[in-house]
Order: structure tokens, then C-alpha cells, then sequence
């Protein structure tokens, strides 16, 4: 690297050097092992600028990564694009100044540890916090290469962001010890530990080989496919890809009609005496109707008939539907209806209909913060962000995931709503609840064709490797995919092309280490990052008392 002005380098060009070399790996790239160096620019940034400047900084690149990634939001909503880039990128730089914090007062060792801690517990507190937008956790970047983290059923994504961390960690404290120097940035005249230096570069190949030779053997010892198939049977599922344009067609007056015959005459094209389940996407039945009463809408009879008509399948299928309340206000999402003076709840939900049985529902329990849901602290913002392309009041949600489980039919299907399938933990919760097939409806339709349908798609292989389930996945204008337990990619149907895949997909029982205990490594990073602040503000104290006992004097 150049140097900059007293031995230093350009703060700009570390600041940029991270923020491309993370979008250059992020998915659908195929530059992934770009990720291993993309945070030492970062790092060097952090050991020669002074608190305010490193913050302003790490803003920079945090903000960079995210529109180099995450720009295609602004096709859904310009507006929600820009809030969401920009607060995200100042709450990625939160940990990062927090450990140049530490780093400054206790010294580059302990600096370090921190970087880790602190990153993998903003991950976990932007996952399960009501502003929640996973969406850059740095366990998601090995998507396209699922061969490489097997071990994901044992760790979940966290054990790829602690991956992720410890590779840059180590290969910039190398990079420091044999290139820069902590004070002037070029390390010309100090003398080099090369016993250490070799010491570290062994266990930086270690941190390399070591997992993913755990991945390939773990791989190794899994059921083919051709074997898991047979258990099958004559069993098969059909996955709907209507291709409706949800800005032009899907939710116009009128369309209805024609959108149903649609969908229903794809399924029949495919549909036999052996298929036991049917998928359409989410908000496959654009007209939303009072739960209780679905059936009865004239524009859905059709779809009661063809579920009569072949009564050995269940359609698991996406709608917009309503619950009345009465005149008590059951939820805090609930909105008052004049007419009657009751309170309703509307629901981006999934159904599941066969003939002879009752209905089941699921509603959408992981909604897109602005556009479905607002943190209960800002729903008095609900009438601005309705202008943006959100809801006034906030869809409804169910508190907890649930399976669909229906007589007769083999497939115990987790009914998984579009941004629902990129929350590692809440997709293990349906499968302790018994389900043996991941069924994701979505409709990326709203991003248009861009990198954002891809990254979503890619996404769902790391979650199959969590549970060692198969996935089924319905998009309305694609990548509708069959996905098996390994994380591949077995079929797809391309973007903007109406198409119905008919596969033969095995069930699959038992739990994985993830399914069963979660997310291990989020939790003693929390603890740590805790004690640190702890530590932290101690030592402020100390520091205080020392310089008021000396004021005394």
C-alpha cells in the first residue's frame, strides 16, 4: 500500500478498499473468498485514526457495502431505500467504534477480541430486535458455495461470521507484523519475530483448510440424493410460478378472474394421482377476504373445486386475508373499522386447503420492517410510511411459527412467508414442530430483475443445510427452486417465465445440533461484549477517581 502522509495511508482508499472488496464477495458474486481479506483494510483504518474519524470512516464503508448489495430495494420503494441504507449503515458502524474504543484504551489484543465480539452480537441483536434487516449477516455470504459450510447444521450462519472474523483478524495482524508498522503504516526497519510470524501464518492456514475439510467430509457422509428420492415413492410436489407483474396486473381490479384460471391451469398441467401437494406463491389470492369466509368468496370458488377435484393433494397457497375482533382491540396492530365499530387485524398469510378438511392458517410472523410492520415505538409514524409503499397500521402476525399438517397427506409443510426464510433459528422452530418439508412463498417480483431475487434464492441453501431439510420454493416471477437437505440447487425455473416443477421430494426426519440447540456462539459473543463494557466502565471510573484524588492534592 502507498503511503499516505507520515507513513499512513490514505484513510479514503482503506475506507473504499473494505466497502468493495465486501460487495465484490457478497452473493450472487462469485468472488466469495474475497471476504477473508475484505475487513483488514478496515482494521489498518482503525489503528491509525482517532476515535471521530474512524467513525465517520466505517460509516463510509458500511454505506457503500450496503448500497453495493442492497440498491435493488430501491425498485420496491425509492424512499424506504434510502431510510433503510442509511440507518442500517450508521448501526453497522456502532460495533465498529465501540471496538476502537476498546482497542484504544486496553490495548490492540483485547481491540481485537472485541472487533469479533462486537460484530457477532450486533448481528444477533439485528435479528431479533423489531428494526430487525439480517439481510448482510456475514454468515450468509457462503450461499453460492454451500459446500464450503456443511457445518452450518452444527453452528448456523453465526459460525460464519465467526469464520468470516478470525480469517481477517489473523491475516491483518500478519499483514501488520511483516508490512506495517501500528505507528507509521510501512514497517521498513523493525525487526520481523519470524517465529511468531510463522507460528501465525500455520494457524491462519489451519482457520482455512480445517473447515472446510470438515465441510467436504460431513458432505461426504450424508445420504445421496438418488437414495433419499426412492424413500419418495410415487409422492410429488408442484411448484407454481405464475409470473403475474405485481405492479401491473397482480392487484388490478378485474385481473382477478383471469389470475386464478391462471394458476390453476398451470397446476392441472402438471398435477396426478401421486401429487400430494401444490405451492403458490405468496399473495397468490390478491383478494383479501375475512379468514372464516374464504370459501365462500365468489372469485375463490374455483379454487375449492379444483382442490375438489383432486382429493389427495393440499394447495399450500399465499393470501391477503382479515380477523374481526369484535369490539375489543386484541392487538396492538389492530385497526377500527367505523362501519361496525370493531377492531380487525390484516394478515399476509399462508392457507392450506383440502378437500374435506378444515382450513389452516399461518400468518407472516417475520414482517419487513416500514413496508409490513413498525417497531411499537414509531406506529404513530404509520400514515408517512403508508406513503412510502407500507401499511398505516401494521400487518398482524402470529407470535410463533406453525407447521401444516393435514390428514392423509405425507408432507409436513412449514409454511415460510418470502422474508420469513432468511431467519436461520425461526426456520429451525417449524422443524421441532414436526415439519419434514420447507415450503418458501415469496414474490421478489417488487425488485425487479435484479440481485435481489438471486441473494433471497441463494439464502434458503444455507437454511437447508441448518435443518436438513428439503426446500420447495414457490417465487410468483421466480427463481422457484427445489433445494435438497446439502443446500443444491437440484431444479429452477428461471426469472419472468411462467413454469410448475413436479419433483419427487423425499421426507427427511431427525434434528440437527442447530435444530435442536440454536444459535450457541451469538450468545457467549453478548456475554463477552457485555463484560467488556463492563470492564470498559471501570475503568472510566478508576480513571475518573484517580484524576479527582489528584485534583485534591
Amino acid at each position: 500500500m502507498v503511503p499516505y502522509k507520515n507513513g499512513t495511508i490514505n484513510p479514503f482508499l482503506l475506507s473504499i478498499s473494505s466497502s468493495l472488496l465486501l460487495i465484490a464477495a457478497w452473493p450472487v458474486s462469485p468472488f466469495t473468498p474475497l471476504i477473508f481479506i475484505a475487513w483488514v483494510p478496515l482494521l489498518k483504518l482503525s489503528y491509525q485514526e482517532n476515535k471521530i474519524r474512524f467513525f465517520l470512516f466505517a460509516i463510509l464503508t458500511m454505506f457503500i457495502w450496503n448500497v453495493g448489495t442492497t440498491w435493488w430495494i430501491w425498485n420496491s420503494t425509492a424512499a424506504g431505500a434510502i431510510g433503510a441504507i442509511i440507518a442500517n449503515s450508521f448501526l453497522m458502524t456502532l460495533p465498529l467504534w465501540g471496538y476502537h474504543i476498546i482497542k484504544s484504551r486496553f490495548g490492540n489484543a483485547v481491540g481485537l477480541v472485541s472487533f469479533i465480539a462486537f460484530w457477532l452480537t450486533f448481528e444477533y441483536i439485528h435479528l431479533n430486535w423489531q428494526l430487525s434487516w439480517p439481510w448482510l449477516t456475514l454468515g450468509n455470504v457462503f450461499a453460492m458455495y454451500p459446500n464450503w459450510v456443511q457445518w452450518y447444521e452444527y453452528t448456523g450462519t453465526s459460525g460464519g461470521s465467526l469464520w468470516v472474523l478470525l480469517v481477517n483478524v489473523l491475516v491483518f495482524v500478519l499483514v501488520k507484523q511483516f508490512i506495517l508498522s501500528p505507528q507509521t503504516g510501512i514497517n521498513n526497519n523493525l525487526p520481523l519475530n519470524k517465529k511468531k510470524g510463522k507460528v501465525r501464518m500455520i494457524v491462519l492456514a489451519c482457520l482455512l483448510i480445517i473447515p472446510t475439510t470438515i465441510s467436504y467430509f460431513i458432505l461426504s457422509n450424508l445420504i445421496p440424493d438418488d437414495v433419499l428420492i426412492k424413500t419418495a415413492g410415487n409422492n410429488n410436489v408442484v411448484i407454481l410460478q405464475p409470473n403475474i407483474d405485481p405492479y401491473n396486473e397482480k392487484f388490478i381490479a378485474g385481473n382477478t378472474d383471469a389470475i386464478i384460471q391462471k394458476m390453476i391451469t398451470l397446476s392441472e398441467s402438471r398435477v396426478d394421482s401421486n401429487t400430494r401437494l401444490v405451492i403458490w406463491p405468496e399473495t397468490a389470492l390478491p383478494v383479501a377476504v375475512w379468514q372464516d369466509k374464504v370459501l365462500e368468496n365468489l372469485y375463490y370458488q374455483p379454487i375449492a373445486q379444483f382442490v375438489n377435484n383432486h382429493p389427495g393433494l393440499t394447495l399450500l397457497t399465499g393470501i391477503e386475508t382479515f380477523k374481526n375482533y369484535g369490539h375489543d382491540k386484541a392487538t396492538i396492530t389492530a385497526r377500527f373499522n367505523e362501519n361496525d365499530e370493531t377492531y380487525y387485524d390484516g394478515f399476509n398469510a399462508a392457507l392450506a386447503i383440502k378437500a374435506g378438511q378444515p382450513l389452516q392458517f399461518y400468518n407472516k410472523s417475520k414482517l419487513v420492517p416500514g413496508v409490513e410492520t413498525l417497531p411499537d415505538f414509531l406506529l404513530w409514524l404509520g400514515p408517512i410510511f403508508e406513503k412510502f409503499g407500507g401499511t398505516a397500521g401494521g400487518y398482524g402476525k402470529d407470535k410463533e411459527s406453525a407447521v401444516f399438517k393435514v390428514e392423509e397427506n405425507p408432507y409436513v409443510a412449514a409454511p415460510i412467508i418470502c422474508y420469513e426464510s432468511i431467519y436461520g433459528e425461526y426456520i429451525a422452530s417449524y422443524v421441532r414442530k414436526g415439519a419434514n418439508l420447507l415450503t418458501i412463498i415469496t414474490n421478489d417480483g417488487w425488485w425487479g430483475n435484479t440481485p435481489g431475487h438471486k441473494q433471497h434464492l441463494n439464502y434458503a441453501r444455507l437454511h437447508a443445510i441448518e435443518t436438513r431439510r428439503w426446500i420447495a420454493r414457490s417465487a410468483n416471477t421466480g427463481i422457484s427452486a427445489v433445494i435438497n437437505d446439502k443446500g443444491a440447487l437440484l431444479q429452477t425455473e428461471p426469472w419472468d417465465k411462467a413454469a410448475v416443477i413436479k419433483y419427487n421430494i423425499p421426507i427427511l426426519e431427525g434434528h440437527t445440533f442447530f435444530v435442536d440447540y440454536g444459535d450457541l456462539i451469538s450468545p457467549i459473543a453478548v456475554m463477552l461484549t457485555v463484560l467488556l463494557f463492563a470492564w470498559n466502565m471501570i475503568a472510566l471510573l478508576k480513571k475518573k477517581r484517580q484524576a479527582k484524588q489528584a485534583t485534591s492534592k
